[in-house]
């Protein structure tokens, strides 16, 4: 759970939750009492809040007549919600193992970039198997290493989720990640 929330709100998030106590409080009241920034104390309560793990209500001050937004941490749900966010993991990671199955990739051995077959051959772009950036021959691009592993990357995810933070496994996310971007 302290890696699902790290992951999440990161090292000083989690330092602040960490002393934070069980009461509904505003965000200036916790920065007090956590002895954390401002800066970071909404941040994190932004983030856990998109999570569905913190909880606000809103409050007018009798002095200044402003609204105060007075914040509750809960983790009951959390199990749920490291599970909902794995299932969405491994819809993602299926999706992008699905594509790399299903379609031919050619590169360059400058690995300049990832082109189909149907843009190597040159049916598309033109290109008939020469790299358009540094004008080298594309060769196909064998990435059934790296599919064997995401397949057994997903098994192990699909049998325990709190194995998205295994540090081991964080590369692979990434990698999944910025190429779906």
């Amino acid at each position: 759970m302290l890696a699902y929330l790290e992951k999440l709100v990161g090292q000083q998030g989690l330092e602040m939750i960490k002393r934070l106590s069980k009461n509904e409080l505003t965000d200036q009241q916790i920065a007090e009492e956590t002895g954390s920034d401002l800066n970071t104390v909404r941040r994190t309560l932004f983030t856990l809040y998109e999570h569905r793990l913190a909880f606000y209500t809103l409050q007018r001050d009798k002095e200044t007549g402003w609204m105060l937004y007075r914040w509750l941490v809960n983790f009951d749900d959390i199990e749920r919600r490291l599970a909902d966010d794995a299932h969405k993991l491994i819809s993602k990671l299926e999706t992008w193992l699905d594509g790399e199955l299903n379609t031919a990739y050619y590169t360059c051995d400058n690995n300049c970039g990832r082109y189909t077959f149907d843009m190597a051959s040159g049916y598309t772009c033109g290109y008939h198997f020469v790299c358009p950036v540094c004008k080298q021959s594309l060769h196909y691009d064998d990435t059934s290493k790296l599919t064997d592993t995401m397949q057994g990357k997903i098994s192990e995810l699909k049998t325990d989720v709190q194995a998205i933070f295994y540090p081991e496994n964080s590369s692979i996310f990434e990698l999944v990640k910025t190429e779906q971007e």
